[in-house]
């Protein structure tokens, strides 16, 4: 197993225990980031990212359903689910309060990691797939 392969699968499991050391200890004190939700750089960024969606989606969970490894990246093709019930979350530029519905997105991570540490982790999502299931697709028309 490669190193990427190794620290994404530690962010994984970190998320879903919503274990915020585990999911720490995954990345480079350096690592940068980028996501819908805007760039992240360093364990304070990707903590402060992460912790605002547990809050908006307090049973987040994670599953990784296909993945390719090639040297010291590791693409992954993940469902995350969850159940909006805490705090507003910002979604296309929409500020989306509490609706209490499910959610299944379907996502893409694509990884590079050195010395076993994720240096980079890129997140694409459809963000309007995620306002429609969250009942608010017609606030971006």
């Amino acid at each position: 197993m490669n190193h990427a392969r190794q620290a994404m699968d530690r962010y994984i499991s970190g998320f879903c225990a919503h274990d915020m050391d585990m999911v720490l200890s995954a990345f480079s004190p350096t690592a940068v980031g980028i996501s819908p939700e805007g760039p992240a750089e360093g364990h304070e960024e990707f903590a402060s990212h992460i912790a605002l969606f547990w809050q908006s989606f307090p049973d987040a969970h994670m599953a990784s359903w296909e993945s390719v490894d090639a040297g010291d990246t590791t693409v992954d093709e993940v469902s995350i689910t969850g159940t909006h019930t805490g705090d507003p979350w910002l979604v296309a530029g929409v500020d989306v309060p509490p609706t209490g519905r499910a959610v299944q997105l379907r996502g893409c991570y694509v990884c590079t990691a050195e010395y076993g540490y994720i240096v980079s982790l890129r997140l694409y999502y459809d963000q309007l797939e995620l306002l429609a299931q969250l009942g608010r697709l017609s606030d971006t028309v």
